[in-house]
């Protein structure tokens, strides 16, 4: 889809990874609702509910998690051909899987936001009750605690969550999206 000056934004895809807890799904969440207040076309892939679908025969073994990202960038795709801004909010632990994801898009479709926020404070969040169930033995591979996650090297965009306003993070996302094209300021 050509980019126009007169068009309010321009599709793409934004990939929000961090630990489970960080606030990857209510970072989205607040983004979506700014630019649907925009009037904007978007739309939000959430992790947990494509595992229940889309993604309901795979585990958590590394080659599982690839092929779960590699399916929820694929329909992130999709969405983004048709038009959409695409939300994503996916762990993808490991940078190979995020640098292969943004391999398929063209240079600026494909944003990732770091929600960074440090274990202690997701383990005291820990609201689906996960980290515990890691840490009693009866939840294996869980990303933080016995499955690793590699923090992004250059992410588009790094919210630290454990200190910071989600109208701070708001702003910041927004001045970023200004600022690549994304939507006009």
């Amino acid at each position: 889809m050509p980019h126009h000056q007169s068009q309010l934004y321009r599709p793409c895809v934004i990939w929000f990874t961090g630990l489970s807890g960080a606030g990857k799904t209510t970072t989205a969440s607040f983004l979506l609702q700014a630019l649907q207040q925009r009037g904007l076309p978007c739309y939000l892939l959430d992790g947990d509910e494509l595992r229940k679908g889309l993604c309901c025969e795979l585990g958590f073994s590394e080659s599982d998690r690839e092929e779960n990202v590699r399916r929820i960038g694929e329909a992130a795709r999709l969405l983004m051909d048709a038009g959409m801004i695409t939300l994503v909010a996916v762990i993808a632990p490991m940078r190979h899987m995020r640098e292969k994801l943004r391999a398929r898009f063209a240079e600026g479709e494909y944003l990732e936001v770091f929600v960074d926020t440090p274990l202690s404070v997701c383990e005291e969040r820990d609201i689906k009750g996960l980290y515990k169930k890691s840490r009693s033995g009866s939840l294996k591979n869980f990303t933080g605690i016995d499955s690793r996650y590699e923090t992004p090297l250059a992410p588009d965009i790094h919210l630290k969550t454990a200190n910071t306003s989600i109208d701070n993070n708001m702003d910041q996302l927004i001045k970023m999206l200004v600022a690549r094209e994304i939507v006009r300021g």
